[in-house]
């Protein structure tokens, strides 16, 4: 059995970078705000939602912030309502299908609430993916390790029999908080410097190093 790799969704498997942004400025601006820079937005991706919009908007009252998350949800309703669906990545899909075939077990941690969750394993061929799925609506959200904590005990695997990849430092830093080995990719939200800097011994540069890099943990961790 090979080792377990946990995957975050948003900005990882899923480009999501134009929907956030979007639900940002609608939410954003039906409170009156100026419209977020995308380099502050993508900054929080990762974090729960209400946490995620605090960091954006530090000055808003606790009252102002229940508004604002409520916006941003209503934003990604009318999209999906609409049929948006957000792209996978070029390469994501076809990157898990052959670690499933090689006997991975994979599992999902991510920042998205149990609805996004359910809408993703909706996709064609993903609720046979996984092992299982833990979101900041489970408990605390990244970067506290117990969606990681959880998805090794769903996997019935060891700390160090696993890796967590994400594109983002939050998902570096449960990573290292869980004892699980962190694997950066250099697609989505964060920078290969801030990846690096929170931690990352690596950060892929595209899918085909992402594979090398688990092929070569597989490797290691059976040898130990």
């Amino acid at each position: 059995m090979r080792p377990l790799a946990i995957f975050d969704i948003d900005g990882t498997l899923v480009d999501s970078r134009a929907s956030i942004q979007q639900a940002a400025t609608e939410a954003a601006r039906a409170l009156g705000l100026p419209d977020p820079e995308y380099d502050r937005v993508r900054q929080i991706v990762g974090l729960s939602l209400p946490q995620a919009l605090a960091v954006l908007e530090p000055g808003l009252s606790p009252v102002e912030l229940a508004r604002f998350t409520d916006e941003f949800r209503a934003s990604f309703g009318r999209m999906f309502d609409a049929g948006h669906e957000e792209p996978l990545y070029d390469g994501a899909m076809d990157l898990l299908t052959r670690l499933h075939r090689d006997g991975w077990r994979l599992s999902l941690a991510t920042g998205q609430n149990r609805r996004g969750v359910a809408r993703n394993l909706a996709r064609a061929g993903w609720a046979d993916l996984f092992v299982s799925s833990h979101c900041a609506e489970d408990g605390p959200g990244k970067p506290d390790p117990a969606m990681l904590h959880a998805a090794l005990s769903a996997a019935a695997c060891h700390a160090e029999r696993a890796v967590m990849i994400g594109d983002t430092a939050h998902d570096i830093t449960m990573a290292i908080n869980a004892g699980v080995r962190p694997q950066g990719v250099a697609w989505g939200f964060h920078t290969v410097e801030e990846q690096t800097a929170a931690g990352a011994p690596h950060v892929a540069a595209d899918f085909d190093d992402l594979e090398h890099q688990l092929h070569r943990f597989a490797d290691m961790a059976g040898a130990a």
